[in-house]
């Protein structure tokens, strides 16, 4: 038996057990921050109130990964304008939701016809967006799809339209000073008045913030963790939609593309229309993710779509492998938890049990002290709160020339879909097997 049938067996039998894979992966990332949180010396309420933060960001920005990948992994479309489809989304939402009485005023919808309306919108700008910039190659295509998104952002960012009329129509995106949104939906679940300043408890809320007072954990964190298992099941069913997508017609057509766009066309495939509807979709989802996030916190600013946040999408993506499904929920986790929260952390730790002072202003400073062998300077420097940020991105950026060089495929591309209905590598190995 040859190794590479005994290589495909061996993933047939774990690799493959994605649901194993994923469970195992989040216990280790729990497990991480909680003892975080036990060497920080953090009380219960603390250590629940990472754990839920980790797990919340974690399932955005796997979420976000998969609505790429539709792109990026099946289609080969280089959307770097990300960003700026979710703030399409956030703020149609906003604008629907907002009372028409409010500063700016809105049209006073209900939140789940807001939330409708705004993934209509966005997949529609994102389809129309895709028309002209199609029949582009894939590195102008990025160019297009990120000027696009600053384009949008330095609009909703504009004074003329933080409240303006249009048509006799009154609305407002805030500006700069950004757009209030409606509460945690999921209070519903817990109080009998949400939108209320101080709201009395239904009888759910009344026997779960009792069970949790003695631990002095606070309601709060009930409601945020009731969030987060929302925002998991929601990645659940976006997780299974991409798969049975990758198994459709639909999906083999976009991975034919993928590959080699001039034999698909000369299949009979009209390869633009295809592009378009994935773009639209994709587009669509994001908007939808964007909503789920930002209603978490009831606030949206032109601030949070700049367009690191692209940037960091794409980080989550290649960390995952391109194209895999369960690669793009590993990105997203390890990402959120290790890359984007791990280095405040880190500092944290770092600050508590070396005692570090005197930190130079400047890196330049720091790094002149490397000549005399003292890395003391450096680490109280990098532990500082405003060296955090770049801090990130030089971590952001050393595993990426590491995954360039390693493993340029990510950590599962190895299992990217294939674009026909039948591995043939696999039939390949089952042959070898029986010779």
């Amino acid at each position: 038996m040859s190794t590479g049938s005994i290589q495909a067996r061996a993933e047939g039998w774990l690799g493959n057990n994605d649901v194993r894979l994923l469970v195992a992966l989040a216990l280790a990332i729990g497990g991480l921050y909680a003892l975080f949180s036990v060497v920080l010396g953090f009380q219960l309420n603390g250590t629940v109130n990472t754990l839920r933060r980790v797990a919340f960001l974690s399932a955005i920005y796997a979420m976000l990964a998969l609505a790429l990948n539709l792109q990026w992994g099946y289609a080969g479309l280089f959307n770097l304008g990300a960003a700026g489809f979710m703030a399409i989304g956030v703020y149609t939402m906003g604008i629907l939701t907002a009372p028409v009485t409010a500063s700016p005023p809105g049209f006073g919808l209900p939140l789940p016809v807001a939330i409708v309306a705004a993934i209509l919108v966005t997949g529609v700008v994102g389809g129309l967006a895709a028309l002209p910039a199609i029949r582009l190659r894939a590195d102008y295509l990025a160019i297009v799809t990120v000027a696009f998104s600053e384009i949008v952002r330095l609009t909703l960012r504009a004074p003329e339209f933080a409240n303006t009329r249009i048509a006799g129509v009154a609305f407002g995106t805030g500006g700069a000073t950004g757009l209030s949104l409606p509460p945690n939906p999921i209070r519903i679940l817990f109080y009998t008045d949400p939108a209320a300043t101080a709201p009395a408890p239904n009888a759910l809320g009344a026997a779960m913030f009792s069970a949790v007072e003695p631990l002095g954990i606070e309601q709060t964190l009930v409601i945020g963790w009731a969030y987060v298992v929302v925002l998991c099941l929601c990645l659940g069913l976006l997780y299974w939609l991409m798969i049975r997508i990758g198994k459709s017609p639909f999906g083999r057509v976009l991975k034919s593309i993928r590959e080699d766009q001039q034999v698909t066309q000369a299949l009979g495939k009209d390869t633009r229309l295809f592009k378009i509807k994935t773009f639209a979709l994709g587009c669509a989802l994001m908007g939808l993710i964007a909503i789920l996030w930002r209603l978490s916190g009831g606030y949206a600013s032109p601030r949070m779509f700049k367009p690191i946040q692209t940037f960091y999408i794409f980080i989550a993506l290649f960390i995952g492998g391109t194209g895999s499904p369960t690669g793009s929920i590993v990105g997203g986790a390890l990402f959120a938890s290790l890359l984007f929260e791990g280095p405040s952390f880190v500092r944290r730790v770092v600050a508590e049990y070396l005692q570090l002072s005197n930190a130079p202003d400047t890196l330049v400073g720091a790094l002149a002290e490397l000549g005399t062998l003292d890395i003391t300077p450096l680490l109280a420097y990098s532990v500082q709160d405003v060296s955090i940020s770049a801090l990130r991105l030089m971590l952001l950026g050393i595993v990426l020339v590491y995954l360039m060089q390693r493993h340029p495929d990510g950590l599962l591309g190895h299992r990217k879909a294939i674009a026909s209905s039948v591995d043939l590598s696999q039939q390949a190995t089952r042959e070898d097997d029986n010779e």
